[in-house]
């Protein structure tokens, strides 16, 4: 059975260097021959923003992300630095997800910077963001810095450019291996106890 990703691009602005970044990903997966075209899903927080929680009505755009998210097998979910932190539309997103969509999959985190930096909002999105939906990161991340220079075309036009497709590559890899490995871990765990419905 062929696995099935989802990408999140992070970012609440309209054609964000997060969603070109996502949807590169996207393409490489499909490449690589680790998923089929039917079984990845973009999810662009810019192009389809979630209401700001507590929504009165949580149908729309969010029941639509939380059928993908139920189905899918692991999750890329790509963070822009935003003055050090991740965005306001990721840590809404995360207000929405639950164990059901999450729980016990495997999440490659992926930062983006239009300079130096992008580490600090994977620092933070690892210590906030997985307690109730169970969301299993990987510790293998991807930082893509300078963003605007790189991953822009089908060829690399640098040394840094094409440093950062190849270990792309290799970060899709590890997602690919252990959202196999966890598939069995989602049937043998339950999600229906009320006493354990949130994290510590």
């Amino acid at each position: 059975m062929s696995l099935k990703l989802v990408l999140l691009a992070g970012s609440s602005q309209p054609s964000s260097q997060s969603a070109k970044v996502a949807a590169f990903l996207q393409r490489r997966l499909l490449q690589l021959g680790h998923c089929a075209a039917a079984d990845l899903s973009l999810i662009d927080l810019g192009a389809t923003p979630l209401p700001l929680w507590p929504a009165a009505d949580h149908g729309g755009a969010w029941a639509d992300c939380a059928a993908l998210l139920r189905e899918a097998d692991g999750l890329v979910l790509v963070s822009p630095e935003w003055h050090g932190m991740a965005s306001p539309a990721l840590k809404n997103f995360f207000v929405y997800a639950g164990r059901r969509e999450l729980g016990h999959k495997p999440g490659l985190l992926v930062g983006v910077s239009a300079g130096q930096g992008g580490a600090y909002p994977l620092s933070e999105l690892r210590a906030s963001s997985y307690k109730n939906c169970r969301l299993c990161y990987l510790p293998e991340q991807l930082i893509v810095r300078q963003v605007a220079s790189v991953l822009n075309g089908e060829t690399a036009v640098d040394q840094a450019d094409a440093r950062i497709r190849t270990r792309a590559d290799w970060a899709l890899g590890v997602l690919v291996q252990y959202a196999r490995a966890m598939r069995p871990l989602r049937t043998a765990i339950r999600f229906d106890s009320a006493d354990f419905a949130n994290g510590m």
